[in-house]
């Protein structure tokens, strides 16, 4: 059993953007995401489940009009399944405990960081910043954090 779940309260809390991202396999518009043009230090969790799934250090500018990452901060924390929806073949990204939908992960991230871009709705994320993440149990995640200068 793993410590992050999902659970109807926590279901019952989201908003309707975040429902339909996470619940109905949605998808926010291009450029309307909060977590978008994000640049603190923290971490991204599930919306639903709280797992943690991305470090801002990984985050980068891809230009596709979502939160980009070049990997998730616990790889047991993702899932990916194969998409065929829209006629395209592309890998899901689920949050394995939550089973949240997340976006899409493709292989057009930056080569130096391993060529992966893992594209996320920001309607699944909820940001957590570096100095709240102690006192909410990310601490452990603390090393994967670089400070802003």
């Amino acid at each position: 059993m793993t410590l992050y779940q999902k659970t109807a309260s926590a279901v019952a809390e989201l908003n309707k953007e975040q429902f339909r991202v996470t619940q109905e396999n949605g998808t926010e518009r291009a450029g309307t995401g909060e977590h978008l043009y994000n640049e603190k230090p923290g971490v991204y969790v599930d919306i639903v489940s709280g797992e943690p799934l991305f470090a801002s250090s990984d985050k980068f500018e891809s230009g596709c009009g979502w939160p980009s990452f070049t990997k998730p901060i616990e790889t047991g924390n993702v899932t990916e399944l194969s998409d065929g929806t829209h006629g395209m073949a592309r890998t899901e990204v689920r949050s394995t405990g939550g089973d949240s939908h997340l976006g899409h992960v493709f292989t057009d991230g930056p080569v130096d960081r391993g060529g992966l871009r893992y594209c996320i709705n920001s309607a699944s994320l909820r940001f957590i910043h570096l100095d709240e993440m102690e006192g909410e149990g990310y601490g452990a995640y603390l090393d994967q954090v670089d400070e802003v200068s």
